[in-house]
């Protein structure tokens, strides 16, 4: 796109960034994408350019390999993928939040020990909160953890797991007993355990099972699977940061960041549902002319290109907030709410804009179609996001009365 999303204030490294990762998502996955899409098959040719492109580590710290970039760099990153597949800024988003949580909470031997594999690629990240009658009620979590001389066992049903299959280490939030009274509130006995395993189906290490890949609307390619514990036993050194009852904290942490580039994700959609929409109504033609001629396209067009600037702009002051350091729940929140929502609603509109063709799987728009649903839901539905922000703006605008 020629104007649309630009982010002012970048370094030269990160244009240089952001241009290799653009010109990667125009050669190598807008053209494969809906092919591979609809045979639901794993993007591993993608998967390794990524890899070699350094993209696993981009914000993990030089020190362990990798670029040491900014959240914001990231999602723009992620906005870049989003608009080639959506499914493939999946992969690394997962991946992304589990070496941002060990980055933030890990023990010093946890960051040696897994962050440079990370960083390379070689080890790659899933993380687990929800269950199957969960939904965002996470304090209702009844996977358990219960202390055994040196180790932990794990048992309990996992859902939602993006990578559960194609995954060698999963961040798995449960609840851990030890330590904490009954009167304990929910979130206060929650521990984050580090999880390796074998990539795969089925048994993939002694106690833990992968069952399959759960088949969906969208969102194809990537896996997306139920975890199994049975007896999975876990050494105490992986414990997150080493301690029990952090657990939801660490995740929250993680969540935030991945709100950001669900956000991201959303704009990056979006973007590309824009640059179809204009393209075809300038090659479509009814009544003697182009259809981008009449007004009502015109219209049509307005909206779409003002909400794809807009979600941007938020995702941006979001991440840019995060990077100084800074709370950025609402922003994040907010960034969440108003991408996903503008998502679904520009794509809508590109859809009607490709009238009958919008419905042929020969269109892109109507994979498009079936992929913007997923943003309404990952990383926390809009209801979700609208309780967050209205609690932190009673926080920020309490009345003294």
């Amino acid at each position: 796109m020629a104007r649309l999303a630009q982010t002012a204030g970048l370094t030269d490294i990160q244009q240089e960034i952001l241009s290799t990762v653009r010109d990667f998502v125009d050669k190598e996955i807008l053209p494969v994408a809906t092919e591979l899409e609809h045979r639901d098959e794993y993007p591993q040719q993608i998967v390794d350019g990524l890899k070699e492109l350094g993209l696993f580590g981009l914000m993990i710290p030089e020190e362990y390999g990798g670029l040491g970039e900014s959240l914001l760099t990231y999602a723009l990153c992620v906005e870049e993928i989003a608009r080639g597949w959506m499914s493939v800024s999946g992969i690394i988003n997962t991946h992304f939040i589990v070496a941002y949580m060990l980055k933030q909470h890990g023990t010093q031997e946890q960051k040696d020990h897994f962050l440079p594999r990370m960083a390379a690629g070689d080890i790659r990240g899933a993380f687990s909160m929800s269950e199957p009658g969960l939904g965002s009620d996470v304090s209702a979590i009844t996977s358990k953890a219960v202390k055994d001389g040196d180790a932990y066992v794990l048992n309990g049903q996992k859902m939602w797991l993006t990578n559960g299959g194609t995954s060698s280490l999963v961040a798995v939030l449960v609840r851990s007993d030890e330590g904490h009274p009954e009167s304990t509130a929910p979130h206060k006995s929650m521990t984050t355990f580090l999880v390796e395993k074998e990539p795969g189906f089925g048994e993939v290490r002694p106690g833990l099972t992968i069952p399959g890949k759960i088949d969906k609307m969208g969102y194809k390619g990537v896996d997306t699977t139920e975890l199994i514990m049975d007896g999975l036993r876990i050494p105490a050194d992986r414990v997150l940061g080493g301690v029990t009852g952090r657990g939801f904290y660490q995740m929250m942490d993680g969540v935030e960041v991945g709100r950001v580039n669900v956000a991201a994700r959303g704009c990056g959609v979006a973007q590309r549902a824009f640059e179809l929409g204009v393209q075809y109504a300038q090659q479509r033609h009814t009544f003697g002319k182009p259809i981008a001629q009449h007004q009502a396209i015109q219209f049509k067009l307005a909206e779409m290109a003002t909400k794809v600037e807009a979600a941007h702009a938020m995702m941006v002051n979001a991440a840019r907030k995060k990077d100084s350091g800074e709370r950025n729940d609402l922003e994040a929140g907010m960034a969440k709410y108003l991408a996903s929502e503008y998502c679904k609603e520009v794509v809508e509109d590109s859809f009607r804009i490709h009238g009958g063709y919008g419905f042929s799987k020969e269109y892109e728009i109507e994979r498009l179609y079936r992929e913007a649903p997923m943003l309404l839901i990952g990383e926390g539905t809009a209801e979700i996001q609208k309780m967050i922000i209205g609690r932190r703006l009673l926080e920020e605008y309490r009345f003294q009365g």
